[in-house]
């Protein structure tokens, strides 16, 4: 069946995902008041999460990226990770915030944790805007939530299909 045929089903608007966010940075902005902020944004699904997310931190925040892959073109994490761009610079003594579209197995975002660890951090904690607990392969709960969805493969706001609808402003699911 052609995909462009099938109905949309939105589960978060363009504006219940602003709220949200705006939520999210008020908190963090809260909470990382006179430290030293490093945002590591996870690519290519959280790049429109995160520039939202820290247009709404209120205090002086750094930003790199980093691209991890696990799924490649499949809808299905394959529960392997390869770095595939690192981040840049030194990053002893800063307090991370890792910000991902979706904590969905908690694989990849458990490996960059462990991996950001080795580089001595003063804190790592993490910021999704979707998890999907009920797909867990390992133990991971996230700091810092957007929404807590069912297993149900979304798309919209940063997450692809086959490359494509990450341009989407809200968050949907195909529905048959």
């Amino acid at each position: 069946m052609d995909i462009e045929k099938k109905r949309k089903e939105i589960l978060f608007s363009r504006e219940d995902i602003q709220r949200k966010v705006e939520e999210l940075g008020r908190q963090i902005t809260k909470d990382y008041q006179g430290k030293k902020l490093l945002v590591v944004s996870l690519l290519k699904g959280s790049f429109i999460f995160t520039a939202d997310l820290v247009r709404e931190i209120k205090i002086p925040t750094k930003i790199e990226f980093m691209a991890t892959s696990s799924y490649g073109h499949s809808t299905e994490s394959s529960g392997k990770v390869q770095i595939l761009y690192d981040i840049k610079g030194d990053i002893e003594g800063y307090d991370i915030l890792i910000a991902d579209d979706i904590a969905d197995t908690g694989i990849t975002m458990k490996y960059v944790i462990n991996y950001l660890k080795s580089k001595n951090p003063k804190s790592i904690k993490s910021c999704v805007l979707l998890d999907k607990p009920s797909r867990r392969k390992v133990e991971l709960k996230a700091d810092y939530v957007g929404f807590t969805i069912p297993d149900k493969f979304i798309v919209g706001y940063g997450l692809n299909y086959g490359d494509y609808y990450r341009n989407v402003p809200y968050v949907f699911s195909f529905v048959d």
